[in-house]
């Protein structure tokens, strides 16, 4: 059955919450870690040996910002599988630079790097912050800090159309290195040193630190306007970050509405660095998913050599990453047959290069999960004199060998700093991932 309008209410607003309390990838992979544990999940180190057995619940972090989590089956994964989501926590962003102080014309700034397929645009004239990681140094050891100001800190000011008349007409052109370096503070009011603001931020967290004890940070600007809902009946939901957070919160969720193990094993895995390539230690090119599933089958299965990849031949990923619906304003950029609409369903997205790994069993394996969760899907496939982008999926696919299939809910103003998505398709895709689970 569908999700009632109470339970579709509470999944919006879940995800709203989730998405608010993760500024940063390093923010999302704690408030995952912190869902997890408040449902009898426990933290495994990598570094250790594992005990496990069927029924287990647990989850591992690699580099603060990817994160696994698995319910183990009460069948052997040899003989039963892995029934696995994969998302990512990354998302369009600027990131402070190593040696930030900039400054021009009376003004301090902050010097900072482009990550990922920014829209540049929308990151002008908004109120912005800064949020993630600071590592300290005491007597030798290396000690990590979530820092996040969460007060309006920098701004970067659009130029007035009376200096540049042409701009509604020959578009806002701007230039990575010069245009979006954003302001901090006046010359005039004072010296203004980013790791004196830090040592500021870690005191308020009961860190005592001094500017030499910071080795090394990850920062990364957001803006600080709340996700909110909107339209005529509150259909919309405005917010940062739902590419690909949503996904993220929608696999999440739907392994921690399932209390009692099934025969398979189920988990989520949630990338970091997606939107750059995903080549890194904890990418979906690193081996991190595929360590761990060894780890799992080498514990859960009949032990013999080849019982990770007969687990493999059993197994399925769902990739989740957001979705293109069709633009109003922009139909046209749209393939005709293949124009999700908002609120419409999950949508399964296809490409015969291998952008994304849907086939026609992957597609048919989530669109019956679908119909088992009463829920109608949506297909995407982009123009074909358009290239198409690509996610997670082939990535894993080629890395395991495992069934995938991509899908996504649909969305618009993708990689603006503020996106647009439906309330109704929270609660559809995580009723369609639990169906996926539970098979």
């Amino acid at each position: 059955m569908t999700a009632s309008v109470s339970a579709t209410d509470a999944a919006a607003q879940d995800l709203l919450a989730f998405i608010d309390a993760s500024p940063t990838p390093y923010h999302a992979v704690a408030e995952a870690s912190r869902r997890l544990t408040a449902r009898g999940y426990r933290a495994l180190d990598e570094r250790e040996p594992w005990d496990l057995k069927p029924g287990d619940k647990f989850f591992v972090t690699r580099g603060d910002t990817s994160i696994a989590a698995f319910h183990l089956g009460q069948t052997p994964v040899d003989r039963a599988g892995f029934r696995l989501v994969g998302a990512h926590t990354d998302s369009p962003n600027l990131r402070v630079k190593p040696q930030p102080q900039a400054g021009r014309a009376g003004y301090h700034q902050l010097g900072v790097e482009v990550y990922g397929g920014v829209l540049f645009s929308t990151w002008m004239d908004r109120d912005l912050s800064l949020a993630g990681r600071v590592v300290t140094a005491r007597e030798g050891k290396l000690a990590h800090h979530l820092v996040d100001f969460r007060r309006p800190l920098l701004r970067i000011p659009n130029l007035a159309i009376h200096l540049n008349r042409s701009v509604n007409t020959e578009g806002l052109k701007l230039n990575a290195q010069d245009h979006l370096v954003p302001v901090l503070a006046l010359e005039r009011s004072g010296a203004v040193d980013l790791k004196a603001l830090l040592v500021e931020e870690l005191a308020r967290h009961s860190v005592q630190a001094s500017a030499g004890d910071i080795l090394g940070y990850d920062l990364c600007l957001y803006d600080t306007q709340p996700s909110t809902r909107s339209g005529a009946f509150g259909e919309f939901l405005h917010a940062p970050r739902l590419d690909n957070l949503a996904s993220s919160h929608a696999g999440l969720s739907a392994l921690l509405e399932l209390e009692s193990p099934g025969a398979a094993t189920r988990g989520v895995v949630l990338y970091d660095h997606e939107e750059c390539g995903s080549v890194s230690a904890q990418g979906a090119a690193s081996p991190f998913l595929k360590d761990l599933l060894e780890r799992i089958t080498h514990a859960h299965s009949d032990g013999r050599r080849d019982a990770f990849h007969r687990a493999m031949r059993h197994s399925f990923l769902v990739s989740a990453d957001m979705a293109h619906a069709v633009h109003p304003n922009y139909a046209s950029m749209h393939e005709p047959k293949h124009q999700p609409l908002l609120g419409g369903g999950p949508v399964i997205k296809s490409n015969v290069n291998q952008s994304y790994a849907t086939d026609g069993e992957t597609w048919a394996w989530f669109a019956l999960c679908c119909r088992e969760a009463g829920v109608v899907p949506q297909n995407f496939v982009t123009r074909t004199d358009l290239g198409c982008g690509s996610t997670i999926g082939p990535i894993s696919a080629g890395e395991l060998g495992i069934r995938t299939v991509d899908v996504g809910s649909p969305m618009l103003s993708m990689h603006s700093i503020r996106e647009m998505a439906a309330a109704a398709d929270v609660a559809a895709m995580i009723s369609v991932l639990r169906q996926h689970y539970s098979r």
